[in-house]
């Protein structure tokens, strides 16, 4: 066996390097932010936001101000007891408040003392927001003085906290304003509808809190304010808004014991899926964990026992499982404790134990008792989940019956699917258009070695309105079902995809948004592991052409051309109106969305999908002051939803 090659480079003590005070963070900030993309950027402000409401669950503020200044800075404030000034016992000379913003895990949640109640865990959150900005000032206004301190380069304190003067009538508590650093993150604009989301959130978790809302930056200036004097139960009345309401009202328990507390607001809609959200000290635990499984294992239960002892089920029939009771319902879990065990700084899912068996006690108890008090709801819970474990059962038969099919058609591919000829799925993709025209134009345009088109008739079946079976029935679906080859809801496999990207392809006009609209609910619905691992994209085709010279120029709308205008008053060609993909010819085709280089495609995640989802509903709907606000408020930020 030949002998191995050895290095010459030396490996001992010298080379172990130790990263000092925050360098940590700046070296890998992924660890502290989950990412340095928008959700890592949009992380700073949470942190600051949730010391904040940490004072609000301590009982000790009332008001938090968020304000995202003309400069492109943050600034948060509240009214609390104020950041502690005092000199920290263990660095003598330094301010605890200077010790918190520039040393990690040094915070008021440990021990118990500083808070019982937290949503913060590791002590590493303002001094995170610190070391990954290019700018932090601090101002904290407590015992009648305003102090001030600040930071720049990554955390570096610009002299030591000082008094400027008198805190302004009387006033107690925290201002932090920072700034991200540009060579840290991808980009530093915050998106103002990220923030109101969360802060209006927020606001439902915290009764009676009031968060108020500014944002400062030219041409983007808006102000709002979030405070529910009904908490979650104004939550769960706000998810359902959109949506038909099974009962009028929404149910709600608390339950408190030794560290631990546990309220809950619930109410059904007509609608096909469950919605449950779940928060662990004002923290969104998007993975749910030990709270999430109490409630789901005892609402089980108790629904069964209800419908048992109500003879809403027959001796002879089976259980309801759990996914038929959880059809159609929005609940709130919100729970707090003293010691809380998250998975990880970004604290997605928890982990104590003692949590479950709380609330599978509460639920047990406080449930049952709410549908003994309300029995006419009660029965319709019961007899929309009977409706659910049909369906369950007609679905199952539907989707055992797509399989034989597809075993017995050979590789099971839709007759009008113009395929590619490459067998190596990393490079193919997958055009889905509207019509038999378009799909003549696509295929015309597009290079057949690794683009496939599949024409679809209109609009798809509005998953948000059916239920499984009939949405397994229906033929555009399993035509898109086949294409894709990987199966549908809990058979699907993302491994198994035939095609790297999933492009949709329709008119920029109304018309195509609404199909657009509608096929993005398909596939977060029924293909959710499509979109997570962003293999789902949206082409944009011009609505308008127009020349410069001798060059074709493509605009996508009418704001497109708007801003053409304004930027060439003296131009003199008519503007062409691109009326369809049917009608484009395949080089303008080609040249605005087939070709790789010259195309504009659009990666859809799985916040723009959840949003498609959404405005389907409330397109399906009657609500058109609804409907108006929700266009006045999303348009901008997701142009191809625009209905």
């Amino acid at each position: 066996m030949a002998e191995k090659s050895k290095g010459s480079a030396s490996y001992s003590a010298r080379d172990i390097t130790v990263l000092e005070g925050l360098e940590p963070v700046r070296m890998r900030p992924g660890m502290y932010i989950g990412s340095t993309g928008p959700a890592g950027l949009h992380h700073l402000i949470w942190e600051i936001v949730d010391n904040s409401v940490d004072e609000a669950m301590a009982g000790f503020c009332s008001r938090i101000d968020v304000v995202l200044l003309k400069d492109g800075g943050c600034q948060v404030a509240d009214d609390g007891r104020g950041f502690p000034v005092d000199e920290h016992p263990q660095y003598p000379g330094k301010s605890a408040a200077e010790v918190a913003l520039t040393v990690l895990h040094a915070g008021g949640k440990f021990g118990g003392r500083g808070y019982k109640v937290s949503g913060g865990l590791h002590g590493v959150g303002a001094s995170v927001v610190n070391a990954l900005s290019r700018r932090l000032e601090l101002e904290v206004d407590r015992e009648g003085h305003h102090h001030e301190i600040a930071f720049a380069d990554g955390g570096k304190p610009q002299g030591p906290l000082r008094v400027t003067g008198p805190a302004p009538r009387g006033r107690t508590g925290t201002t932090v304003t920072f700034y991200p650093d540009p060579t840290i993150f991808e980009e530093v604009d915050f998106r103002a509808q990220t923030v109101t989301e969360r802060l209006q959130i927020v606001a439902f978790l915290n009764r009676g809190l009031e968060i108020r809302f500014v944002d400062e930056r030219a041409g983007r200036e808006a102000k709002e304010v979030f405070k529910y004097n009904g908490g979650i139960v104004d939550y769960v009345k706000h998810l359902n808004n959109a949506k038909e309401s099974l009962f009028r009202k929404v149910g709600y328990y608390e339950q408190a014991e030794e560290g631990q507390q546990v309220e809950i607001a619930f109410q059904w809609n007509t609608g096909y899926y469950e919605s449950i959200y779940s928060f662990a000290n004002g923290i969104s635990t998007v993975e749910g964990g030990m709270h999430e499984e109490g409630f789901r294992k005892a609402l089980t239960n108790v629904v069964n026992r209800y419908a048992r002892k109500r003879n809403l089920l027959k001796e002879k029939e089976d259980n309801l499982l759990g996914e038929d009771i959880r059809e159609g319902l929005t609940a709130i879990i919100s729970v707090l404790l003293t010691a809380p065990q998250f998975e990880g700084q970004t604290k997605a899912k928890l982990g104590n134990v003692s949590m479950r068996s709380m609330v599978e006690r509460a639920t047990n108890e406080k449930l049952a008792e709410w549908l003994e008090e309300n029995p006419r709801e009660g029965a319709q819970i019961v007899q929309k989940a009977v409706q659910a474990a049909r369906a369950r059962q007609a679905a199952r038969q539907a989707r055992d019956l797509t399989r034989r099919k597809s075993a017995l058609d050979g590789a099971g591919l839709p007759g009008k699917l113009v395929d590619c000829s490459s067998n190596d799925p990393r490079e193919c993709e997958l055009f889905i258009v509207e019509g038999n025209s378009a799909g003549g134009s696509a295929k015309d345009a597009r290079n057949p070695r690794v683009q496939a088109i599949l024409p679809i008739r209109g609009k798809i079946l509005n998953v948000e309105k059916a239920r499984t079976d009939k949405i397994l029935r229906n033929a555009e679906i399993q035509a898109l079902v086949s294409a894709i080859g990987a199966g549908v809801e809990d058979d699907f496999d993302v491994t198994k995809i035939r095609y790297d990207k999933v492009i949709l392809l329709a008119d920029a006009d109304v018309d195509g948004s609404h199909i657009r609209t509608l096929l993005l609910t398909f596939f977060f619905r029924q293909m959710t592991a499509l979109v997570n691992e962003g293999h789902v994209y949206v082409a944009q085709p011009p609505l308008y052409s127009t020349l410069v010279g001798k060059e074709k120029v493509y605009l996508r709308d009418d704001a497109a051309k708007a801003l053409f205008l304004a930027e060439r008053p003296d131009h003199k060609n008519d503007f062409q109106r691109l009326k369809g993909l049917g009608e484009m010819d395949f080089d303008e085709l080609r040249d605005t969305t087939m070709d790789p280089t010259k195309r504009a495609l659009l990666q859809i995640t799985v916040e723009q999908a959840a949003l498609a989802d959404e405005v389907c509903s409330i397109l399906m709907g009657d609500d058109v002051p609804q409907r108006r606000h929700f266009i006045q408020t999303n348009a901008k930020d997701v142009r191809f939803l625009d209905i």
